[in-house]
């Protein structure tokens, strides 16, 4: 006899993460460069000031972090003008999103998402035996209006990732303004802005708005995206004290390790870097574009974040497979109900050429 898990985890599918480069080399024999655009990764890597505070942190890694991450907070309470007791730091920002549901979430409660955002609240949701209400998108755009609809007296939380991964399209500021007016007090919504420092467009919300006016949301950040650190595993979230609390008494001791800290207070400061990689990926998207349009049969959506989300006329595991064969790694998204979609991390103009000439080859 073996242990019962219980009932509602089963149909859990557990989060795919993109095929790491060791892997592909490893199994299928590469010889040649293996890139990777699966993971939406920042293809500029870390901040030198990040790496030079990685380098005096080593000689310090036998002690724990400073649990409460003190330092990071009040480097962002400063930048955000952000209560230091309002910030919350996760491994990643995606813990933040399990914290909520641990916290928040009651068997019959109800979240509430979008059918194609990131799957991580609906794992959560399952977790905590809730029930998951999914509404379509619209126009591969969140649809405000019938997820309004949706909410009902047990629903606890809303979740929009904003982009939308692995869409890259967002919901504008206006729309948002209205949706957050209405929704009911009792009602927890995370905006999950994983990609915001890339945008910078006068559509795109500012969610922070929403903290200030007191509003029961947690607004999510990450330094895995443009500051390059996404092999630390840090990220943080704002909301009122009062929700901060909550998430807090759900928390894991130490979640936040050392290096993360003092390589994220590091990326803060340098804002060259972030200007850089957000050039970049505007060139890396605008290339990437002009090449897709010619290709026949081929569908793709512009994006606000650094990958590019793309359909095809064929199963897209036959591309995948074909691409990795050439030494190129892309993400499949049959998990988000595409199954002929592939979703491109924008990598350097090397690596985005290597990777249409590989396309090309394919689709022809």
């Amino acid at each position: 006899m073996l242990p019962v898990p219980r009932p509602n985890i089963e149909g859990i599918r557990p989060y795919k993460p993109g095929r790491p480069i060791e892997q592909v080399v490893r199994e299928l024999g590469i010889k040649g460069p293996v890139i990777k655009l699966a993971s939406n990764e920042n293809p500029l890597g870390p901040s030198p000031r990040a790496l030079s505070a990685l380098r005096r942190a080593v000689s310090e890694l036998h002690y724990y972090p400073e649990d409460s991450g003190y330092l990071l907070r009040t480097k962002l309470s400063a930048m955000f003008k952000v209560d230091l007791d309002s910030i919350i730091l996760g491994n990643g920002s995606v813990e933040i999103i399990m914290m909520a549901c641990l916290a928040y979430l009651e068997p019959g409660d109800e979240l509430i998402m979008s059918d194609h955002s990131f799957l991580m609240a609906r794992n959560g949701a399952a977790i905590m035996n809730a029930r998951l209400v999914e509404v379509p998108t619209l126009e591969y755009a969140h649809d405000l209006e019938q997820i309004l609809s949706a909410i009902t007296p047990r629903t606890k939380i809303v979740y929009l990732d904003n982009p939308i991964n692995p869409l890259g399209t967002i919901v504008t500021r206006d729309a948002l303004n209205d949706f957050i007016a209405k929704v009911p007090e009792q009602v927890l919504v995370i905006i999950d802005e994983a990609y915001a420092e890339y945008i910078t467009s006068r559509d795109y919300p500012k969610a922070l708005d929403y903290y200030n006016q007191n509003k029961n949301v947690l607004i999510l950040r990450t330094f895995s995206k443009i500051y390059g650190l996404a092999g630390l595993r840090i990220g943080y979230g704002f909301a009122r004290p009062e929700i901060i609390g909550s998430l807090a008494k759900v928390r894991l001791p130490f979640n936040a390790s050392r290096i993360g800290q003092d390589a994220a207070v590091a990326a803060l400061d340098d804002k060259r870097h972030v200007v850089r990689s957000r050039q970049a990926n505007d060139a890396g998207k605008e290339f990437l574009y002009r090449e897709l349009k010619k290709l026949n049969k081929v569908f793709y959506l512009k994006s606000y974040a650094n990958f590019v989300f793309i359909n095809f006329a064929v199963d897209s595991q036959e591309i995948f497979e074909q691409l990795q064969n050439r030494g190129v790694i892309t993400r499949t998204v049959k998990e988000y109900n595409f199954p002929n979609a592939l979703r491109v991390s924008v990598g350097t103009l090397a690596e985005n050429k290597r990777f249409m000439k590989a396309l090309c080859e394919v689709v022809r």
